[in-house]
């Protein structure tokens, strides 16, 4: 393996630089040592660190992700930041379909002419280029116990209308939006809660957008993430239901901000956003 490896820094879920998600995005030529790329990670100190390796199949690629502190099974921005990486830098074509294979089954990606084309169309060659990637649903059940919510409410300092879980996180349903973008949690206590992360949410307050979150996750590093894909894998289908729709535009209202649209499909959500390179660089030290 190379000495020197190319490494970019990439807003995904941002309509310009400094706004969205950041995320690192690193090209491998095969994979070094778990704790190599966990280093890369704290070093980078984003949110994700995207790690991609090629497979013998040109639009099919090995795809990991990492927090300052841990490996996650999914990450939607990160994810995006990785398929703008391999567009821009020719290693598929526009026009190609990229099958991410990771720890939650295989990713489809592909460039759109807008957020609600289909993955099966690709991106025109003129006007703006969305990214859209395919994930699994995340289901959520409302079975959370009573010392959980307790926490909660301590720790947010605000009542719940509703509180669900998933396999990775907690959601919390706040009254309006208005209460997510004033909510000052304590990450203490809320570091405390045995999840990955705790997203809040409740209905859009502007036009165009149907509903609003927040995600906060000091137990995996990060103690609010700017805009989280992989939340609206269960935040889409919770509000598609609620509102009778399956194409919907979630605003994550952090200080940075972003905008995800989703569209549900049975088992299956299609997340979209742009995505802006604000840095490249060459990473000096050896994997191992």
């Amino acid at each position: 393996m190379t000495d020197s490896l190319p490494i970019w820094q990439v807003d995904a879920f941002a309509n310009a630089p400094f706004t969205g998600n950041p995320a690192a995005v690193c090209l491998l030529p095969q994979y070094p040592s778990d704790q190599w790329m966990q280093n890369v990670a704290a070093e980078m100190n984003l949110a994700e660190t995207a790690f991609v390796v090629p497979t013998d199949d040109a639009e099919v690629f090995h795809l990991r992700w990492f927090t300052p502190a841990i490996e996650v099974d999914l990450c939607g921005h990160a994810t995006i930041a990785a398929a703008h990486v391999l567009f821009q830098q020719n290693k598929v074509g526009t026009d190609a379909v990229i099958r991410f294979q990771t720890r939650s089954g295989e990713l489809a990606c592909r460039a759109v002419s807008n957020p609600t084309a289909s993955l099966d169309q690709s991106s025109s060659n003129s006007g703006e280029v969305w990214i859209a990637v395919d994930f699994p649903v995340t289901a959520s059940i409302n079975r959370v116990e009573d010392s959980v919510c307790a926490q909660l409410q301590a720790a947010l300092g605000v009542p719940a209308i509703e509180v669900r879980k998933t396999i990775y996180d907690i959601m919390v349903v706040l009254r309006d939006a208005a209460s997510i973008r004033s909510l000052t949690p304590n990450l203490h206590l809320l570091a405390q809660i045995d999840t990955r992360g705790v997203m809040v949410t409740a209905p859009g307050d502007i036009e165009g957008v149907d509903f609003v979150s927040r995600f906060f996750a000091p137990q995996s590093g990060i103690d609010e993430d700017p805009v989280t894909g992989s939340a609206h894998c269960c935040l889409a289908p919770y509000w598609g239901q609620r509102l009778g729709k399956s194409v919907l535009a979630g605003y994550q209202a952090s200080p940075r901000g972003g905008t995800v649209y989703c569209e549900v499909v049975g088992d299956r959500v299609k997340l979209s956003g742009h995505a802006v390179t604000v840095m490249s660089g060459q990473l000096l030290v050896a994997p191992e």
